[in-house]
């Protein structure tokens, strides 16, 4: 979220700056309200202050005043908390900015290549797709489990469910032992406030899981990502310069509806509503983040070069940015039945975008205190890492072979098969 009274130092530039988003935001509207919100709280604190006076001076000949007064301060308190929400409403869903390094740039097709790393499969057959090999070896079953949870939903089973676990294992092992995470086991429920905090809600709630609960003003939601649930470990906190960076790893089912999907990636596992993914976050210092954005998303790809499969990095334009994100990068990991690069990992650097909504700060040698910087990234999306082992280490007979360093999480089986 944006600090209001920074917005109001410099409207002008502000206003600049979020149209690189290339989107209508009515932000006049924004300016006003906050003129009259003043407004209110002005003329209350002067009528409080004359209403204090009268009381300190006991003259009984005031008190019809005094009354008058006090039905004023109550018409403009009922007045300003009507155009208190009014402004929340419109800050509450402002994107942030975009940093100078990110492209302009509408959608999906104005992202930008960085780079391609790996060597893509040539293969002397007609590649399948992964539900056709998974269930071709009978270890994917989607009619099972549209019929106990309905569509976007999958059972993994044998040797599968094996792969599916050893890839996650090793991605928090390699997160842990050699990138410096520290991992965690986090709880998958998360409170309305947990869940603006990162910026998931209000715009963003027809997309989330919310689950009943005994208290109607109690709600609840299945996390979409544990980015949610681990970055808010530093809300309301005051960290100390010298406990920073944190780095967490966690590696959990999310839970998306998937608003606004219909009709995409119907089949297969590449949109679900159920996943797991391994997730990073940090929590470092504002002027350290697109350093370890970098940091970062080379420990996302460094998975990728551990499993010797095909990808690209892209710099995601203005307009394909997340919500909380002022700089993304995309990992695309190459899919040989549909001859295209899909996204695996998207890592993020939000500035103090989130801190602020959680109250995150840390105090510097100064003794200043600062809201933190907060990243968080895929290391990386465990269901499309199995579509895209399965889809690039198959063999013309539908067997799959398995990648060298996942061996030993798979009891030194070297592939599967259906004998």
């Amino acid at each position: 979220m944006h600090n209001l009274k920074e917005i109001r130092k410099n409207f002008d530039t502000f206003k600049k700056a979020l149209k690189k988003r290339l989107i209508d935001f009515d932000l006049e509207k924004l300016e006003k309200l906050d003129k009259q919100n003043r407004e209110c709280i002005l003329k209350k604190e002067t009528l409080e202050k004359e209403k204090k006076d009268i009381s300190k001076s006991k003259d009984k000949t005031l008190y019809t005043k005094s009354k008058e007064i006090s039905v004023s301060i109550e018409k403009i308190s009922k007045q300003q908390k009507i155009i208190k929400g009014d402004l929340e409403k419109i800050l509450f869903n402002l994107p942030n900015i975009p940093h100078s390094d990110v492209p302009i740039g509408k959608d999906e097709n104005d992202n930008v290549e960085i780079k391609r790393i790996g060597q893509i499969p040539n293969f002397d057959f007609k590649p399948k797709s992964h539900y056709e090999l998974g269930e071709k070896l009978g270890m994917l079953d989607f009619d099972l489990a549209t019929k106990t949870s309905g569509s976007r939903f999958v059972f993994v089973k044998n040797k599968l469910a094996l792969l599916e676990r050893a890839i996650s294992n090793f991605m928090l092992d390699t997160h842990v032992t050699k990138n410096g995470y520290e991992e965690i086991s986090p709880p998958l429920l998360a409170s309305e406030n947990t869940m603006f905090g990162t910026g998931q809600l209000p715009k963003f709630e027809n997309d989330q899981f919310e689950v009943k609960v005994d208290k109607e003003n109690d709600r609840k939601f299945l996390i979409p990502t544990a980015e949610v649930i681990l970055t808010n470990m530093v809300k309301e906190k005051i960290l100390d310069e010298d406990d920073l960076p944190l780095r967490f790893v966690a590696s959990t089912p999310c839970f998306r509806k998937e608003a606004g999907s219909y009709g995409k990636d119907t089949k297969g596992m590449i949109r679900q509503h159920q996943f797991y993914k391994v997730e990073m976050v940090s929590i470092v210092e504002q002027s350290k983040c697109l350093d370890e954005l970098e940091r970062m998303t080379n420990c996302a790809t460094g998975i990728l070069d551990l499993l010797e499969l095909p990808y690209r990095k892209v710099i995601l334009c203005s307009g394909d940015m997340g919500f909380s994100a002022e700089k993304t990068y995309d990992i695309e990991v190459w899919l040989p039945s549909e001859k295209k690069f899909r996204e695996i990992s998207s890592c993020s650097s939000c500035s103090t975008f989130q801190s602020f909504r959680m109250r995150s700060r840390y105090r510097n040698k100064k003794k200043e205190i600062l809201y933190t910087g907060t990243l968080n990234g895929s290391g990386l999306a465990v269901g499309r890492t199995l579509i895209a082992i399965l889809e690039n280490y198959q063999k013309k007979d539908g067997s799959i072979t398995i990648p060298k360093v996942l061996r030993p999480y798979m009891n030194n089986s070297e592939k599967i098969s259906l004998n």
